[in-house]
């Protein structure tokens, strides 16, 4: 397949699948945002992809007869691709005793809107890491175009009704 704009072929390459991708993040359906993962460079950047389909729960009341992707959810599709690249660094006895949680949101911007059909290239970069918290610079793309970016800031702590060693 070519790119549109750059009639280059676009890549196909694919890094984690959907399965694959479910053995890192604990999120299942409906609110499994991603589903394929096809670049990283561990441990400071990732992109993965989302398929927007009419069949997502979310379109039944947003909007009917004129269905959109919910701001909120294109950023939580954003901050899953984040928490594949960290829970993918994550030691294996920390992977079912912690929780990487979305805990702020800065400087969001929807460019565009999105719509079953489009297929989210998602890009996330590390711009502050410190061991149990951080923030990500995230853009969601479609067709190569702008739809939604900002900064997302993460926390990593024990699952509810862990007990801490």
């Amino acid at each position: 397949m070519a790119d549109p704009t750059t009639g280059s072929a676009t890549e196909t390459r694919v890094i984690y699948n959907v399965t694959e991708i479910m053995k890192f993040l604990p999120h299942r359906y409906p609110f499994l945002l991603v589903d394929r993962i096809v670049e990283m460079e561990p441990p400071s950047r990732i992109v993965g992809l989302k398929n927007v389909t009419m069949n997502e729960a979310f379109f039944q009341g947003h909007f009917p007869g004129a269905p959109v992707m919910p701001g909120v959810l294109i950023l939580e599709s954003m901050a899953q691709v984040a928490g594949v690249l960290l829970y993918r660094d994550m030691p294996d006895d920390d992977k079912s005793k912690k929780l990487i949680y979305f805990t702020g949101v800065e400087n969001a911007k929807f460019r565009r809107p999105v719509v079953p059909g489009d297929q989210l290239r998602i890009e996330v970069e590390v711009v502050q890491r410190r061991s149990n918290f951080g923030r990500v610079s995230a853009r969601a793309l479609v067709e190569g175009k702008l739809a939604a970016e900002a900064l997302e800031l993460f926390a990593i702590a024990d699952r509810p009704g862990q007990a801490h060693a």
